[in-house]
């Protein structure tokens, strides 16, 4: 390239660098585009949970959903648990106690962060939501759940391309939850057995 088109492409660089950058969507619109937009999702994740005593206990897992309330939650290290919720009951599986715990979903996950991301996009119901500015180059919204009746207090979304990446969950109890998302994937195809449960043989099956 001649040095005088290379220099005029340099500065055009440079000008364009100069220009503001566009705006993000603030976190409130980029919730209801997800909402709106995404039927199912598959994601890893990784959770943090931070109690009290102040010690870390991290988890990393899988998470699927499919519109509306039906989602799959797998934890696989450092203990493998599985938590399924089949549109009515909400099972939770503790394999080393082969254990499951089975309770009615509409009661349970009111307002739970699983209403927020898998629900039937009646958030308002449940939460009071409001735009909490900008965090580490991710749209925040902050999500308060309307009933006092859970041990849920407060709930930050943070959003990027009308994704969710991050959730803090702070909870009656002092303890903080942090899961990550990675890979998040919009409306894949998924197996509809993800979503259905069915005790193993032996277990011990605690509630409804």
């Amino acid at each position: 390239m001649p040095v005088r088109s290379h220099r005029i492409a340099v500065a055009a660089l440079a000008l364009l660098m100069l220009l503001p950058a566009p705006a993000m969507a603030g976190g409130l619109e980029q919730l209801k585009a997800f909402v709106d937009g995404t039927k199912s999702g598959k994601s890893v994740f990784q959770q943090m949970v931070t109690g009290k005593d102040r010690r870390d206990r991290t988890s990393v897992g899988t998470f699927y959903f499919q519109r509306p309330g039906r989602f799959r939650w797998s934890y696989d290290k450092p203990v493998e648990q599985l938590i399924v919720g089949d549109g009515t009951k909400l099972w939770i599986f503790d394999r080393d106690l082969n254990q499951v715990i089975v309770r009615s979903q509409a009661a349970t996950l009111g307002g739970s962060p699983a209403a927020l991301l898998a629900g039937d996009n009646a958030l308002e119901r449940n939460f009071t939501l409001t735009d909490a500015g900008t965090e580490n180059g991710l749209a925040m919204v902050e999500a308060r759940p309307n009933s006092a009746d859970g041990s849920l207090s407060r709930v930050r979304i943070g959003f990027r391309d009308n994704l969710p990446r991050r959730m803090e969950l702070l909870d009656a109890f002092g303890n903080s939850t942090l899961l990550i998302f990675d890979h998040f994937e919009r409306n894949p195809s998924l197996d509809p057995a993800l979503f259905a449960f069915t005790p193993p043989a032996g277990a011990d099956v605690v509630g409804e």
